[in-house]
């Protein structure tokens, strides 16, 4: 059949390229080439179902399939005859293949032109992948050239950090190793305060370390220098040695403030450093001269200074028999209020406290001719605060200058500091040892103590330790005379016999007063720096005087006496601690509770005469009541009507004639008014128990109950009575 030889293949190029005549060669080619993708005709004879290759179930697979065409399942639905409908089909593609010859001979020229140009493309191609391998060749030698030149800079770098190093070490070796004639001619001529030779001096300094430092590594350029360098040290040594010397030895002239050339020192401190490190020898002679020539100023300022501040001391010192406990009679008139202009108090504070402020703690020192001129007199706590601020000044200002002169620290600057200073302080404590051996002002040495505290504190503030041994070495001589002199006021006190005191008076005692003022004095003090033996001495000098008060109260005939006597020196005694004394310090509240139970005691005291009989029947008839037998008492008609009456006809008279009587007894009105309305409260107590007493169903019957007084009635009237101070 026509239809089964059917062409739908393409044509080779290489049969376009033969062609004369495009439309002649293609149909020659359509007639001789063999066409590709024929369709075989199907030959139902050629199928043998007997072989073994084939296979049942692919047969229905494929018909199956086949069967679910939409073109064979139309032709099957609409009962199409397949053997006609196969030739439509052959006659169709026969169609369609005259059709597609015609268009492919239409289009021929096209074609033939497009060849033509692929063949232009392909040569052109082909000379640039000549041109790419060219270039590809060369970037090959390029990039081999770009690895060589890199190997080169790395080693040129390397060879370039090399010589610049050596160049470097090389330029410092030489540069350290020149000397410059700036220099010869400075450390020759120049004056050692001049600027430029203390930098030529550095410069020298450094020359010479790295001279040293060579000649270890025994370079031989080193000995090239060495003279020039040795003669160049001598020389500033020499120098530098006679401007130190002439500093120091300007110290020992008459009316000198050596405080100038120190500073002056201290700005040329590199000195001394360039001497330690070139020249020991010269170092140590300088630092002996200084040590020697400071320690004998030093020493000759403070033994002068000292003496003449002694002068200028009052003349009248406390002995061994001012103390607390002796009699005002065995040496007349020296417990009595001195003149502060001739003497200094025993046991009175007064201003002496004062030394104690910052203010005139950190004053200016006494300059004892001007006081000697204006005639004053100091106490010896002032004397001593002048003293040992004048050391503690200059011994700070001695200590920072030899720890940055001589560049000492530690131990070192301590052992220096003492090697300047240990003959003054020895002398200052020989001095002290002697003036405490005999001295018998505890308030004195109390304060003194105090001062070195104080003192202490502030080197502490400071960072100097320069003086810590010192301060120590002072309170280990005071602290032990301080508790001896208050042992001795409290045996004093312990043994006093209150028959060799005079006259027997009720108002304050003035051993009572002396122990007032003394105790006050050393408790306010002591409130800074606290000291737990002091308040155990107060406590047992107050335990004796606590004694002494009772012992003297004894020496009364009535109790009523002793008892104004006892209230009268505990009022003095607290009014006098709590002057300086805190209210909660274990004085005042011992003397407090004291002086309220005896207060206490004289109410009742004077209340007893003119109200006795009224206040022994309110007690009786409430400890009655407390027991429910308040019936013994019925028949003690007479004895109630008794009392009331003669309440309401002389309470005003006895209230009257009471509160005058405090008034006389009493030195202290405050006091006495106190005690007055301690009294009519208690008396209106006492009334209001009587009214209670009466009112209970006992009593009530009673007729006379009509006479007493109203309460309120009653303490406005005693409101009248209470006196005003």
């Amino acid at each position: 059949m026509a239809a089964e030889g059917a062409v739908i293949g393409v044509v080779s190029s290489s049969d376009v390229n033969t062609a004369v005549n495009p439309t002649e060669n293609a149909m020659a080619y359509l007639q001789d080439e063999k066409v590709e993708g024929e369709i075989p005709n199907l030959n139902l004879g050629d199928l043998d179902i007997t072989t073994d290759e084939f296979i049942l179930d692919e047969v229905d697979i494929h018909i199956q399939a086949n069967l679910e065409d939409d073109l064979v399942k139309e032709a099957l639905k609409t009962g199409v005859d397949l053997r006609q409908y196969s030739k439509q089909v052959e006659a169709e593609l026969q169609r369609i293949e005259q059709a597609s010859i015609k268009d492919y001979i239409k289009e021929s020229q096209n074609i033939a032109l497009l060849h033509n140009q692929i063949t232009a493309c392909d040569s052109i191609l082909e000379r640039m992948e000549g041109m790419l391998s060219g270039f590809q060749s060369d970037l090959s030698s390029i990039s081999s050239e770009i690895q060589t030149l890199q190997q080169q800079s790395v080693s040129m770098n390397v060879r370039l950090k090399n010589r610049q190093a050596v160049r470097s070490h090389l330029s410092q070796l030489v540069d350290e190793l020149v000397v410059p004639g700036n220099m010869i001619s400075v450390i020759l001529d120049s004056p050692v305060t001049e600027q430029e030779f203390l930098e030529q001096l550095h410069e020298l300094n450094n020359k010479i370390n790295f001279a040293k430092e060579l000649s270890f590594r025994e370079t031989l350029a080193c000995s090239d220098i060495q003279d020039i360098v040795d003669r160049l040290k001598i020389k500033a040594v020499s120098k530098i040695r006679e401007f130190i010397l002439q500093k120091t030895y300007s110290f020992r002239k008459p009316m000198t403030n050596y405080q100038i050339p120190q500073n002056t020192l201290l700005k040329y401190r590199f000195f001394y450093q360039f001497l330690l490190a070139n020249e020991r020898t010269v170092a140590k002679e300088i630092r002996d001269e200084y040590v020697d020539t400071m320690s004998k100023i030093y020493y000759s300022y403070f033994k002068s200074y000292s003496g003449r501040l002694l002068k200028v001391q009052y003349e009248e010192v406390a002995d061994k028999d001012d103390l607390m406990g002796v009699e005002d009679t065995a040496k007349k008139g020296f417990f009595s209020k001195p003149s502060l202009k001739s003497r200094n108090t025993i046991f009175t504070l007064g201003q002496r406290g004062t030394v104690l402020s910052p203010a005139e703690l950190e004053g200016p020192i006494l300059i004892p001719h001007t006081a000697q001129r204006g005639d004053s007199r100091y106490p010896y706590e002032t004397l001593f605060r002048s003293q040992h601020y004048a050391l503690l000044d200059n011994g700070c200002r001695e200590f920072l200058f030899l720890s940055d002169f001589f560049m000492v620290a530690g131990n070192s600057a301590l052992d220096l500091f003492n090697s300047i200073m240990g003959k003054t302080l020895s002398m200052f404590l020989k001095s002290m040892s002697t003036y405490v051996s005999d001295c018998y002002d505890s308030i004195a040495v109390f304060l003194c103590i105090h001062i070195i505290l104080r003192f202490k504190a502030i080197t502490a503030k400071r960072n100097i330790p320069a003086l810590d041994k010192y301060w120590e070495a002072v309170l280990e001589l005071l602290w032990p005379r301080f508790e001896l002199i208050l042992e001795l006021n409290i045996q004093s006190i312990r043994n006093t016999d209150p028959q060799k005191l005079g006259v027997l008076d009720t108002r304050p005692h003035y051993i009572t007063r002396r122990y007032a003022e003394f105790s006050s004095a050393i408790v306010s003090i002591n409130q800074t720096f606290p000291n737990e033996r002091t308040h155990t001495l107060l406590g047992q000098l107050q335990i004796e005087v606590e004694n002494f008060v009772l012992k003297m109260a004894a020496e009364f005939p009535s109790r009523r006496d002793q008892l104004i006597f006892l209230i009268n020196n505990y009022d003095m005694l607290l009014s006098v601690l709590m002057e300086r004394a805190a209210d909660d310090s274990k004085e005042v509240e011992g003397f407090q509770q004291l002086l309220l139970a005896r207060t206490q005691e004289f109410i009742e005291e004077i209340l007893s005469p003119p109200f006795g009989g009224m206040i022994a029947f309110v007690k009786e008839a409430e400890a009655l009541m407390e027991k429910g037998q308040l019936d013994k008492l019925k028949n003690d008609e007479a004895r109630i009507t008794q009392l009331v009456r003669g309440f309401s006809s002389t309470w005003k008279q006895s209230v009257e004639g009471m509160s005058q009587d405090v008034m006389r007894s009493f030195t202290n009105f405050k006091n006495g008014t106190s005690i007055i309305q301690g009294a009519l409260t208690q008396l209106i107590q006492y009334y209001h128990g009587f009214h209670k007493v009466l009112n209970q169903p006992t009593f009530r019957s009673l007729a006379v109950r009509s006479e007493l007084i109203n309460l309120h009635h009653l303490m406005v009237e005693v409101k009248k009575h209470k006196p005003n101070f």
